[in-house]
């Protein structure tokens, strides 16, 4: 009965009526645990030509999706300005952001698990440019 009247009064800090934010405890939770919840996320790849479409960009993240975002489309200042909005969202989701190839980023929530690395353009010797491969699907 005592459990019942915590949740009642609103003194138990489990109970979501207590002001806790429901995406604030998805967040505190495991990462398998998220990982068997989210398993069905989505991957958006975007082009942004303005500044103005990183908010769609960060409520994508917000909404467990990963995202690829192609820099190529906007000025190099635009770009830095969007790496900066996003990578303060990523942090504040606990997600990750890696360069994937010249201005291209995987952004992705903490529900994705990222192995391995993308070299950096400059690092290795035998790097190729392949910018004469075409591929149609």
């Amino acid at each position: 009965m005592g459990f019942l009247k915590n949740i009642l009064n609103g003194d138990d800090p489990d109970v979501m009526g207590s002001g806790d934010n429901v995406a604030d405890e998805f967040y505190t939770t495991s990462t398998e645990e998220m990982l068997e919840e989210c398993s069905g996320g989505k991957m958006i790849l975007i082009e942004p030509k303005a500044f103005s479409e990183v908010q769609a960009i960060a409520d994508s993240l917000r909404q467990r999706s990963t995202v690829v975002v192609n820099l190529k489309r906007v000025t190099s200042d635009q770009a830095k300005r969007i790496i900066d909005f996003l990578s303060g969202t990523i942090y504040a989701l606990n997600g990750n952001i890696q360069k994937i190839g010249g201005g291209i980023f995987l952004c992705t929530p903490n529900n994705v698990n990222i192995q391995g690395k993308i070299t950096d353009e400059d690092e290795g010797k035998d790097i190729h440019d392949n910018k004469d491969l075409d591929v149609e699907w």
